[in-house]
């Protein structure tokens, strides 16, 4: 009598939400309940239950960004597992492009699953047709389902109803509605008034920063806490705008009567708006210059926090463009902080996305592809895209289908999310190494040269900002620390020997010199040692 060879079952159960689960007899339990009753009835196949519990309790089947998921497949890549057993298919996924990539890894090695209340035998062409098909559905209804969810939310904010999120600086959070803080409401109303006075945000972000009022300070679910910071110029602007303080509930763009109390009277709003209105128009001229930058308003970094456009100038009014976190602009610099921020190139980061994503749309413009995004990340050594699929699909029914089919080619880990494809390309690293010079030439390029120069304007600026400037010394009672790496880098600078500064300036540094090699000294504090280090006579 021949034995059936043994066959390791690993089970894998998942629920899309939290609710229920602290329930002694929850639905990961039955479905774990089910397969093992599955599994014992194919004893005589070999079948075993391995002990491991793979259970995804609150993630959403419709990524495989899930821990128990993830340990699966490594189990199932060490050759641990021989069957994955699940309750119904759209427990394991309900994504078809994540379908393709479990079924490759099982395939990959050796290994198959098996769904309890649908027969399937993914070996062959006829079980993959059907899984696809009801994958189909299984997609369909979660976008049906997100639909729904975002419908109600839209019917109930046109109520009035506080439908979660952040809760505003002035409010607290009660029974599913907004309730005052009359303390922070008091500081809500202060930075109304203290905006119709000075006429300027950045100005009011600085005198808010004097006087130690800080932004609203709340502990996450996870136990973090965030705020209790100085406002940024940004967190103020949207205090400035945000209709809730009126008593309004905004969703989309559209203000419906709320629940709550108003806390500015609508006298004081209005005229803030005005007069933000106002500035909005006398900054249109400078707007011209970021406008060439196609990414304004859709970068962010590392920490998912906005990134402007900032620029400087260099030898013949040269002009460089960069991508820089909030928190490093010089209204914010001598702010505290609890990011460090990122700078980038625009040209560097825009050659990149233009680059990597080319082959993404066909017969169309950079231009087009740079409409289409709606978000960058820069993370790392990558940009990670979000892009409007119906901007750069073509209007047949495969459309959509071609799009991924490229984006795949592009990143492997591709994605279509509603409307949205996820996408990611390299970041090239910065140009490194010195320019080829031709014989007899003993200065760096013309551009290290002005990027030389920058560096010590940037160090002197900075230096006057915290009020550690070496020649105003009447300041330095007030001194304070750089609020960042990047600022704290540079302004050591601005304090190397006069003769150091003024060849950094005049463009007559010894060739080895650039930015990058001034940043990255451990400076000595002897002047002699300092002209020694970069090679000036001593």
């Amino acid at each position: 009598m021949s034995v059936s060879p043994r066959k390791r079952c690993a089970i894998y159960t998942r629920k899309s939400t939290e609710g229920g689960l602290d329930q002694a007899f929850n639905t990961l339990v039955a479905q774990r309940e089910a397969c093992e009753a599955y599994i014992l009835s194919q004893a005589g196949e070999g079948w075993e239950c391995l002990p491991d519990r793979y259970d995804d309790g609150g993630w959403s089947g419709g990524n495989m960004d899930r821990p128990a998921l993830k340990a699966l497949l490594a189990d199932i890549v060490r050759g641990r597992i021989d069957i994955v057993v699940v309750y119904k298919v759209d427990r394991l996924t309900r994504s078809l492009m994540d379908f393709a990539r479990i079924v490759e890894t099982f395939d990959a090695n050796s290994a198959s699953f098996v769904s309890v209340t649908q027969a399937f035998n993914t070996t062959n062409s006829m079980g993959r047709l059907t899984l696809n098909v009801l994958l189909s559905f299984a997609q369909f209804e979660r976008e049906v389902t997100g639909e729904r969810i975002r419908d109600k939310i839209a019917a109930s904010r046109a109520k009035g109803m506080f439908m979660g999120g952040n809760v505003p600086l002035g409010y607290d959070l009660g029974d599913r509605k907004l309730e005052v803080n009359e303390t922070e409401a008091e500081t809500v109303r202060h930075i109304f008034t203290r905006y119709l006075d000075l006429k300027s945000v950045p100005a009011l972000a600085k005198e808010l920063a004097a006087q130690g009022i800080r932004s609203k300070r709340w502990t996450s679910r996870t136990g973090k806490t965030h705020g209790g910071l100085p406002f940024h110029v940004g967190a103020l602007a949207h205090i400035l705008r945000n209709g809730v303080y009126r008593g309004f509930a905004v969703h989309k763009g559209k203000a419906h009567a709320g629940e709550h109390d108003a806390i500015v009277p609508a006298e004081l709003f209005n005229a803030v708006q005005e007069q933000l209105e106002a500035n909005q128009v006398k900054r249109s001229a400078r707007k011209t210059r970021a406008a060439s930058s196609p990414l304004t308003g859709k970068i962010h970094d590392a920490d998912d926090q906005p990134m402007s456009v900032s620029f400087s100038y260099g030898r013949g009014k040269k002009m460089y463009r960069y991508y820089l976190s909030d928190c490093l602009l010089p209204r914010t610099a001598n702010m505290p902080t609890n990011r460090e921020g990122q700078r980038f190139s625009a040209a560097r980061v825009e050659r990149a996305i233009s680059v990597g994503l080319r082959d993404l749309v066909v017969d169309q413009h950079d231009a087009d592809l740079f409409g289409a995004i709606t978000k960058v990340t820069a993370l790392g050594d990558r940009l990670f895209a979000e892009i409007d699929v119906a901007a750069i699909a073509d209007d047949s029914a495969l459309g959509a289908t071609r799009i991924i089919s490229r984006a795949e080619l592009i990143d492997a880990d591709a994605k279509i999310d509603g409307d949205i494809l996820r996408i990611s390309v390299p970041l090239p690293p910065d140009r490194s190494g010195r320019t080829k010079q031709s014989p007899g030439q003993t200065m760096v390029g013309a551009e290290t040269k002005a990027d030389l120069a920058t560096l010590v304007h940037t160090a002197h600026r900075r230096l006057d900002e915290i009020n550690a400037s070496p020649i105003m010394p009447s300041a330095h009672s007030q001194m304070t620390a750089g609020a960042t790496e990047w600022i704290r880098q540079r302004i050591v600078i601005g304090l190397l020997a006069p003769d150091i500064q003024r060849a950094l300036l005049t463009g007559s540094a010894p060739d080895h010199v650039t930015p990058e090699w001034m940043l990255k000294q451990e400076w000595p504090l002897d002047w002699a040692e300092q002209r020694k280090l970069v090679g000036l006579p001593t």
